[in-house]
C-alpha cells in the first residue's frame, strides 16, 4: 500500500473542509441550493398588486415546483420584499395560524416533509455580533422522509391533524408527529373486489378543501375511472374529465371540470382552479361557475378578505394535452390577486422565467416575513449566518400536530 503525506492530501482535505459551508447546502439538504439561477427570481408587478398585498397584512407563501423553490411575498408601507428557499420539487403548503408552524411537501424520491417555524429571538453570543431580528424568519426545525411512492401534493389541516393527498395511492393520508402515516380516506370509485386500488396512480387524486372533519372536506381528482390509461400517460384522457368528491359519501358530487387543482373552501363554498382552462370559480346548483379566465395554467389558492390570491403556471410542452382550453405560447407564470365578488383582477405578480406554481397559502405578516434568503443578495449574504448560527424558535408551540 503506498502511503500518502499530509502535503500530497493537503488540497484534498482543503476541499472537503470548504464543502457544505452555505447554510442554504444546509437547510435544503442540497448542495446546489446556493446556485439557483438569478433569473427564476426576476419579477413584474401589473395593477395594484403591492397595494392590496398590503392591505391585507399577510405574507403570501408560494411553492414553485419545478424550479425548487419555496417563497415568501410581503408588502408594507413604502416596503415590498419578496424571500425565498430552495427545496427539492416543493408541492403543498398548510400554515398552522396558532402556532406558526408551516408545513410543504417535497415530492421527490423519497418523498419530505418539512417543518418551518418563525425565529422569535437570537441567542447572546460572545463569539459573533448578533444583529437585531428583523420580520421573524422562518426557519426549518425538522423534516421527515417518506416512500417516493406515496407522491405528496396537497397539505392540509383539519382539526388540528395534518394531512397530505397520497397521489400515488389515490387516497388521503394523515401524517404523525413521529413520521409515520395511515391512509384515512379514499374515494369509492378505487374500490375492487379485492380492496382499494392503492398499488398506483389512476385518478391523480390531487387537492383537500378542508374542513371540520374529513366527512365534512372535499377533494379533486383529474377522473373518476380505474383505467390502464393513467395519468402521465399521453393518451390520458382530461378534456372535462375531472372532478370533485364528497368526503361524507365519497362519491362524486360534480363533474366537467379539466385537471382541477386547489380546492378550497371558503365562506360556505368550494372554491377551485379549472385548470386545463385556466379558470378560477366556485360549484353552485352542482355545477361550476367560473369568475374568471386567467392566462395560465391554474393552480395554487388562497383566500383572505374577499381576495383570491390564484397561481398560473406554463404549460409543460410535454403535458399539452392537459390544457386544451389554454394557449401555451401565451401562458404566464404568476400570482394574481381577485376580488371574489366582482371578479376584478387587482393586480398581479409575474415571474416573466417562472414555470409552474403548486400552492399558496398565508401566514400574518406579523407572525413572518417569510423566508431567510432576501432576492437581493447583499442583504442575505451578510446575516444567514449568523442567523443560522444563533436563531431561536419557540419550538413547543410546533407541538400541536
Amino acid at each position: 500500500m503506498k502511503y500518502h503525506s499530509n502535503k500530497d492530501l493537503g488540497a484534498l482535505w482543503a476541499r472537503h473542509n470548504a464543502d457544505w459551508r452555505d447554510p442554504a447546502q444546509i437547510v435544503g439538504h442540497w448542495r446546489d441550493a446556493v446556485e439557483s439561477d438569478p433569473k427564476l427570481l426576476r419579477y413584474t408587478v401589473r395593477g395594484s398588486w403591492w397595494e392590496t398585498l398590503e392591505k391585507t397584512g399577510i405574507t403570501l407563501l408560494v411553492t414553485r415546483e419545478y424550479e425548487h423553490l419555496v417563497m415568501a411575498i410581503r408588502a408594507a408601507p413604502g416596503v415590498s420584499a419578496i424571500s425565498y428557499m430552495c427545496m427539492p420539487h416543493p408541492s403543498g403548503i398548510a400554515v398552522n395560524r396558532g402556532s406558526g408552524m408551516v408545513y410543504i411537501s417535497s415530492t421527490r424520491n423519497p418523498n419530505q416533509l418539512y417543518e418551518f417555524l418563525p425565529v422569535i429571538s437570537m441567542m447572546p453570543r460572545l463569539d459573533v455580533n448578533v444583529e437585531s431580528l428583523e420580520g421573524c424568519p422562518l426557519v426549518p426545525v425538522r423534516s421527515h422522509f417518506y416512500p417516493g411512492c406515496l407522491y405528496m401534493h396537497d397539505l392540509a389541516l383539519i382539526d388540528n391533524a395534518l394531512y397530505a393527498n397520497s397521489v400515488g395511492q389515490n387516497c388521503v393520508i394523515r401524517l404523525h408527529d413521529n413520521g409515520s402515516y395511515e391512509r384515512v380516506w379514499w374515494p369509492r370509485c378505487i374500490e375492487t373486489e379485492n380492496g382499494p386500488a392503492f398499488g398506483q396512480n389512476y385518478i391523480q387524486l390531487n387537492s383537500i378543501a378542508a374542513g371540520d372533519d374529513l366527512k365534512s372536506s372535499f377533494f379533486s381528482a383529474s377522473a373518476d375511472k380505474l383505467s390502464s390509461v393513467r395519468p402521465g400517460h399521453k393518451n390520458f384522457p382530461v378534456d372535462k374529465r375531472g372532478v370533485i368528491f364528497s368526503g361524507s359519501t365519497r362519491e362524486v358530487i360534480l363533474r366537467g371540470l379539466t385537471r382541477p387543482h386547489s380546492a378550497r373552501l371558503y365562506k360556505g363554498k368550494i372554491w377551485v382552479a379549472n385548470s386545463g382552462y385556466g379558470e378560477f370559480g366556485f360549484i353552485e346548483n352542482g355545477g361550476f361557475s367560473p369568475i374568471l379566465k386567467l392566462p395560465g395554467w391554474t393552480r395554487g389558492l388562497c383566500l383572505y378578505k374577499n381576495i383570491a390570491f390564484i397561481g398560473t403556471s406554463r404549460i409543460i410542452p410535454r403535458f399539452l394535452q392537459y390544457a386544451p382550453g389554454l394557449d401555451a405560447d401565451s401562458s404566464l407564470c404568476g400570482i394574481y390577486a381577485v376580488d371574489i365578488k366582482s371578479g376584478q383582477v387587482l393586480g398581479s405578480l409575474i415571474w416573466p422565467y417562472g414555470n409552474q406554481i403548486f400552492a399558496i397559502d398565508w401566514i400574518l405578516s406579523q407572525v413572518s416575513f417569510g423566508f431567510p434568503f432576501s432576492i437581493n443578495a447583499s442583504r442575505t449574504a451578510n446575516r444567514k449566518k449568523t442567523l443560522f448560527y444563533a436563531f431561536e424558535t419557540d419550538a413547543a408551540k410546533g407541538e400541536s400536530k
